[in-house]
């Protein structure tokens, strides 16, 4: 007997949330995939919150930083990052949630998640076209930063654990490391 999924296009799953059949749910949608995430603990909270505190007081109105909202990629996707650093559109986000042109680069927290986020979501950003892509271990205490797209994969991958990192999108800022594990 073969098993047969079933794939849900972003239509479709918007028609679901309208229809209220994941209010009581945390989702996001990965490739077609509805995925029931983990509740958040308070750790993982709290560095998302202090985290994107400290974005926009370096970044300022050159960026938007959105905790936690979806964002709508091609590859019939939309998943809920930590944060999406994004081009400051104002109202046009009333319409739709960031694209991958809109999203200057991606971070995400983990810690039950580290696998996940290294394989899954690594795969779907690339392959969606996002230039830039953070995960923060907060076990390993270390942030890897990929970048430079190729055939829809990040060809490079660095590993922090101190200093300071620059975005692409913002040579001339200096973010440290260290800040992003709030030590």
């Amino acid at each position: 007997m073969t098993i047969t999924t079933y794939k849900w296009t972003i239509e479709r799953y918007h028609q679901a949330i309208a229809a209220g059949l994941f209010d009581n749910e945390s989702v996001e949608l990965l490739r077609g995939d509805i995925i029931i995430m983990p509740p958040e603990g308070e750790a993982h909270a709290y560095y998302n919150s202090e985290v994107g505190d400290y974005l926009r007081a370096i970044l300022g109105a050159r960026a938007k930083i959105r905790e936690a909202h979806p964002i709508t990629l091609p590859n019939n996707s939309e998943p809920i990052p930590d944060l999406a650093i994004v081009k400051p559109l104002g109202t046009v986000y009333l319409e739709h949630h960031p694209y991958p042109e809109d999203i200057f680069w991606l971070i995400e927290f983990s810690l039950a998640t580290l696998s996940k986020d290294l394989n899954e979501k690594k795969a779907t950003y690339s392959e969606a076209g996002i230039a830039e892509y953070w995960v923060v271990n907060l076990a390993g205490m270390e942030v890897s930063v990929f970048r430079e797209l190729e055939n829809g994969r990040y060809i490079t991958a660095e590993i922090f654990t101190t200093g300071v990192v620059s975005p692409q999108a913002f040579p001339n800022v200096q973010i440290q490391v260290k800040r992003l594990m709030n030590q």
